[in-house]
């Protein structure tokens, strides 16, 4: 009997390397880990993106739906996708069931209590099903006095709307008298940098108090050093604030978008970030990684945003030199350099003016690689997973950490891939081998 030929297509990547056929959960994760949802990335529209996870919803189980919905908001501190992906659930029966509990668990911040209720209306006001009802009321159960006048906000869904739509039953009288101030208009505001000015306060007696009284986060220390200095805050303050701040895990690349905004600071955003990396556990052993330089890698993270993923990528850069015992660095577009032994704000620099951008050559790069290091114990390679040639097996443990949300990918077979990028890479990463070791 003659053999009939398949004339099915490979799946290709948006370069041309042919993909790897993966299942809908894994479709699913590559499409939501690094997803800001509704914003254009370099090779899909954010629209098409978010139509390719309300139609994998009720194509992948809900356990699995559920616990791809929590990981993105509490690993990946995403936090507009898991509520689209709760809505998705709350249309299909079987996955109905999950809503409340999911729900409750992916509603971090009062004001996403209102901001599900906008991604549930977006199609046209209709009933909330009881699960949505049970999974709002146990999600405003979390918040106190402070955490609802932050969020309390003159919008179209006010929080007050929310409350009695979910029929919330408070937990004591503490908090009934909390909701009734809610209700009343009469919950006192927060001191916040946001309150103070909104209210029309002077930015520099804000900010000078706030570093003072230490009320300053972090976070809000690092994205609005651009506002302080333009409110004229003194060089002194804000240097102060730098060297008291908490940075606990805060991740190298929120310290490179600070030194964007700001300059000037730079050598004191550089001590932050040595500080916020220091006795962290190194990976032993020989460590490569591989970072992609080419254009897409160049794409804003959203409209409003003066990041893109190479800042991601100078983000790991920094912190595998900091955090593995012996690590050589590569980058590649079209081609393919090694990056010199630099660390902190200077190895950034060495890593954006490396090359060029231009096309995604990885399976070309990890053949050059394997020519330059006679082994490692670890190859970790930072992708949009877009590559134009095919893409080779690595020679031992190999990772492909994915930070884009396109449809085909590259990153599988031997590979353990990783979807998304939060500060628990490295640690994710140092656990894994430790379970192999163990085993």
């Amino acid at each position: 009997m003659a053999r009939i030929e398949s004339t099915s297509e490979p799946l290709r990547t948006h370069e041309g390397a042919i993909a790897k056929r993966i299942n809908h959960e894994q479709v699913l994760r590559r499409s939501v880990m690094s997803c800001l949802l509704w914003e254009k990335e370099f090779y899909e529209d954010g629209q098409e993106i978010a139509k390719r996870i309300a139609d994998l919803v009720p194509k992948v189980g809900p356990i699995p739906v559920s616990f791809i919905a929590i990981e993105a908001r509490e690993k990946m501190k995403l936090r507009h996708v898991p509520l689209l992906i709760v809505r998705e659930m709350a249309r299909h029966p079987i996955h109905a069931k999950h809503v409340a509990h999911t729900l409750s668990r992916v509603i971090q911040r009062a004001d996403e209590l209102t901001q599900f209720m906008q991604i549930y209306w977006m199609d046209g006001r209709q009933p909330l099903s009881a699960q949505v009802k049970k999974g709002l009321a146990m999600a405003f159960m979390k918040f106190d006095a402070y955490g609802l006048a932050k969020y309390n906000r003159d919008e179209s869904i006010k929080l007050r709307d929310v409350l009695f739509l979910s029929h919330a039953k408070p937990r004591d009288e503490e908090q009934g008298a909390v909701w009734k101030k809610l209700v009343d208009g009469t919950l006192p505001a927060p001191d916040t940098w946001e309150v103070a000015l909104s209210g029309g306060a002077d930015k520099r007696e804000v900010f000078t108090r706030l570093i003072a009284e230490k009320k300053l986060g972090a976070m809000a220390l690092l994205r609005n050093l651009r506002n302080m200095e333009g409110a004229g805050v003194s060089h002194d303050v804000i240097q102060q604030g730098l060297n008291e701040m908490n940075v606990g895990r805060v991740l190298p690349f929120r310290f490179i978008a600070a030194a964007k905004y700001a300059p000037r600071y730079e050598s004191h955003l550089e001590e932050a970030m040595y500080r916020g990396v220091e006795g962290q556990e190194k990976l032993k052993g020989r460590t490569v990684l591989v970072l992609d330089v080419s254009s897409s890698m160049g794409q804003k993270l959203s409209e409003k945003s003066e990041m893109d993923r190479l800042d991601a990528a100078c983000g790991l850069a920094i912190l595998c030199r900091e955090l593995c015992e012996d690590v050589r660095i590569f980058t590649f577009t079209t081609d393919c350099k090694e990056a010199p032994a630099r660390r902190g704000f200077a190895l950034r620099d060495a890593v954006r003016a490396s090359q060029n951008m231009a096309y995604t050559y990885l399976g070309k790069a990890m053949r050059f690689v394997d020519t330059k290091v006679d082994s490692y114990d670890r190859l970790i390679c930072l992708t949009d997973e877009q590559s134009h040639d095919n893409v080779p097996n690595p020679k031992g443990r190999g990772y492909v950490i994915n930070v884009a949300s396109n449809k085909n990918g590259v990153g599988y077979g031997k590979w353990l891939h990783i979807d998304g990028w939060s500060e628990a890479v490295v640690d994710y990463i140092r656990e894994s081998e430790k379970t192999e070791d163990v085993a």
